[in-house]
């Protein structure tokens, strides 16, 4: 989802709204504008701006939620990639090309995750075989005695831990924001802003304020939009600290 598209699309019908109710205004009967009529729509328009903040602030969670739970994983990925180097680099020289190989792994699988080009389920397929090869070359060391079985078994767990990590990542790639929310969620909004200008003075400064509250909904619906993509966009998780980690391998 274009998030930068979609909140401009946003603020376009939050306009197209508050215009639509001032040219609504200025050709319905003077009773209709009355002061009980206009208390009425205030009240009516308060519960669905009631209902429209409890489902903003929903939104807001998920995606926040969303958001946390990624950069933990990001974190967990990095230091799980690091202890894995120096149970290999504890194991002794024969795991050497090892380490390299898993360098190499992790170092195209930080690129296909972070890549604005690649797919999340493309990234993760394209960089199964490789790490398919150095789990099965983690196997294939020959221990010679009981502190290297341990150290090969270790490296086998942290091994499979980290392709977890890895596609719990690309999984979650996956916007969690609902679509229908989000449309639900617009809509009372474009109802709200409807109302509110049949009820706002027809003057420069109610415009104005109409305009400002138009444009900070869709600038909220923008934040929604950018955490509910942690590896992408402009709040983007950091790949900094899979890099270091990585950098450290096999050196």
């Amino acid at each position: 989802m274009n998030t930068t598209f979609t909140a401009t699309s946003v603020a376009v019908l939050l306009f197209l709204a508050v215009w639509f109710g001032m040219r609504i205004r200025r050709i319905l009967p003077e009773h209709h504008l009355s002061a009980d009529s206009k208390d009425t729509v205030k009240l009516a328009m308060g519960l669905i701006a009631t209902a429209a903040a409890l489902l903003l602030g929903l939104l807001v969670s998920s995606a926040k939620s969303s958001y946390d739970t990624t950069r933990s994983e990001v974190f967990q990925l990095a230091a799980k990639i690091a202890f894995l180097d120096r149970v290999l680099a504890i194991y002794g020289p024969e795991s050497t090309e090892l380490r390299k190989e898993l360098r190499a792994v992790h170092e195209e699988g930080v690129r296909q995750m972070w890549s604005r080009q690649t797919g999340g389920f493309a990234g993760m397929t394209a960089n199964t075989s490789a790490a398919n090869a150095a789990y099965a070359h983690i196997q294939s060391l020959s221990p010679k005695d009981d502190f290297q079985r341990s150290l090969k078994a270790q490296a086998a767990s942290i091994a499979v831990e980290v392709a977890q990590l890895h596609t719990l990542l690309v999984v979650q790639s996956v916007p969690s924001v609902s679509k229908p929310l989000l449309i639900v969620l617009v809509s009372w909004l474009v109802v709200i802003f409807i109302s509110f200008s049949l009820v706002a003075a027809p003057n420069a400064t109610a415009t104005f304020s109409l305009a400002v509250a138009a444009l900070c909904v869709s600038g909220a619906i923008f934040l929604i939009l950018e955490l509910d993509q942690p590896l992408g966009g402009l709040i983007q998780i950091s790949s900094e600290p899979l890099r270091n980690a990585i950098s450290e391998v096999a050196k």
